[in-house]
């Protein structure tokens, strides 16, 4: 980004965070890896809205999965024995997660029954989902990223067809994060956090991907591009973990707006919600807070 003159920076505010109610500081398995091995007492994700304008997040270290009101009051709505990380509404209204323990999970919200819809890849058990996105065909999208980086380029990215075919659309992926998909379904774009880009897969009917290229490059760190959103106007929203950004770029991939965390610096991920669908929510993961930003977006 070097290239490109500074963009406009816009700030955000704390929509609510995470009630002490549900905070108990302690070490965990996932915080071990994940987070040095200190006591933590969440790490949120997921974003995501239903139809009747409730923010649902996730708890990965935790098993939780949240129901935000729109004045901000939590509701727990599942607590089980997994690491949540995406997070989506399905067209019935159930929940749609990647699992970083358990794969593709399906997720009652008003039970909070979890029910495995794909734990794994032909026998092969999966590395660690990430994230996914409802493609506009009902194909699943999914990441799976496990603990690929720079030094294991091994993480890869499924396309799961309402017919339930699983195709490995690519296996060389150095961290696959968050994951958008075109509405014409030509291409798909993933978040690579190690890499610190964000590639463009171009996608074919028959499941096959060609023409895999850097769309972003991005710097800075520790951490990446982590949760990925299209803007109404067709631009791309980027959580840049580690420096506390959320980038936004047009179709020629310059950066048209930088919002500023007015938090910590972990923004993993965003979707967008509030009247009109024209408010932009974050995921604030080092203090447990959702953040939102009023954006102008055309």
């Amino acid at each position: 980004m070097g290239y490109f003159a500074p963009p406009p920076r816009l700030g955000t505010e704390v929509f609510t965070r995470l009630p002490d109610r549900f905070r108990q500081p302690r070490p965990t398995a996932w915080a071990r890896w994940n987070r040095g091995g200190r006591a933590i007492d969440s790490f949120l994700e997921g974003p995501c809205f239903d139809e009747q304008g409730r923010l649902y997040v996730t708890d990965i270290p935790f098993g939780r999965i949240f129901r935000i009101a729109p004045d901000g009051e939590w509701t727990l709505v599942a607590d089980y024995d997994g690491w949540p990380n995406g997070l989506k509404v399905a067209p019935d209204g159930t929940l749609l997660v990647t699992d970083y323990k358990r794969g593709l999970l399906r997720i009652d919200p008003g039970s909070g029954a979890v029910t495995p819809l794909l734990e794994d890849a032909r026998s092969e058990g999966f590395k660690g989902l990430n994230d996914l996105y409802l493609a506009s065909d009902g194909s699943i999208f999914f990441t799976d990223q496990g603990q690929t980086g720079l030094h294991d380029p091994t993480g890869r990215v499924y396309r799961l067809w309402p017919d339930g075919r699983l195709d490995r659309l690519i296996g060389t992926v150095p961290s696959p994060n968050g994951i958008v998909v075109a509405p014409d379904l030509s291409h798909c774009l993933v978040a690579v956090t190690r890499a610190n880009q964000v590639w463009r897969l171009q996608l074919h009917g028959d499941g096959a991907v060609t023409k895999a290229g850097i769309f972003i490059h991005l710097h800075g760190g520790p951490g990446g591009p982590d949760g990925l959103a299209f803007a109404p106007d067709g631009q791309l929203l980027v959580a840049h973990t580690g420096i506390g950004t959320v980038w936004r770029f047009n179709a020629r991939a310059e950066p048209t707006l930088a919002l500023t965390s007015c938090a910590g610096a972990s923004t993993t991920n965003l979707c967008l919600g509030g009247p009109g669908g024209r408010d932009l929510f974050i995921t604030e993961s080092e203090t447990g807070c959702v953040l939102r930003a009023r954006l102008d977006l055309g």
